[in-house]
């Protein structure tokens, strides 16, 4: 097995049978001790944190393929921590695409001038580059295509991709009285046939949830989505 790349909260292997292992740790983005789905940066070390995600990516995960969504997951292994997935490439050196339902974070800092916190929104969409050095910048559909980075078509598909994910998502928490306030997805091409898969994690580590006022931290979210589950 080989070590392709560490991330910030996950290790990427590659398999002999030419799938990639991805080993979740406990560390979870954020700054000051404080945890932000939306930073670039580790910002604390939650133990647990890494079940926490895999298990709650593995929920979704199952769920989604089972609707026929194209992601790239095919099995996880609790006991290690770990997530067998396919082979994908990733647009550039990757994208991040987030979907906001309600005025927080990164949007909150930026367009305050315009929107109150907490503010409703509908499904709103952007597209983000993965660059620590550069605090990960927003770029247009116009950008990504110009840059060859994302034709038109694909970022139709995308943004089409991402508003489907997260209203399941939305509807999954709900039914376990939680509102989504905003989720951080990834996507790239299949390997083998070209096409967009969703990749990386669905878990409380990239996404914002609430019960009413309060904020739910990242293991609490999976104590609460996967109770008798």
């Amino acid at each position: 097995m080989e070590l392709l790349y560490t991330g910030k909260t996950k290790n990427v292997f590659k398999l002999e049978d030419g799938h990639y292992l991805l080993k979740f740790k406990d560390d979870v983005t954020g700054e000051n001790g404080v945890f932000d789905p939306g930073a670039n940066t580790i910002g604390l070390t939650i133990d647990g944190a890494g079940l926490a995600g895999l298990r709650l990516t593995s929920y979704f995960y199952s769920k989604l393929n089972e609707q026929g969504v194209p992601t790239h997951y095919v099995d996880a292994n609790f006991d290690d921590a770990t997530m067998t997935v396919k082979p994908a490439t990733v647009f550039g050196n990757g994208l991040e695409v987030i979907c906001r339902f309600k005025a927080v974070g990164s949007f909150l800092r930026r367009y305050g001038a315009y929107v109150k916190e907490g503010q409703d929104l509908d499904a709103f969409v952007e597209v983000t580059i993965k660059d620590d050095d550069r605090q990960d910048p927003p770029i247009s559909e116009d950008a990504l295509a110009m840059l060859d980075l994302l034709t038109h078509e694909e970022y139709a598909i995308l943004k089409q991709r991402t508003i489907e994910i997260s209203k399941f998502v939305g509807t999954e928490l709900a039914k376990k009285g939680l509102t989504l306030y905003d989720i951080k997805l990834e996507f790239g091409r299949d390997a083998q046939t070209n096409e967009i898969l969703l990749i990386d994690e669905i878990s409380g580590g990239n996404m914002r949830a609430y019960k009413g006022e309060q904020y739910i931290e990242p293991l609490e979210l999976e104590k609460i989505m996967l109770a008798n589950f």
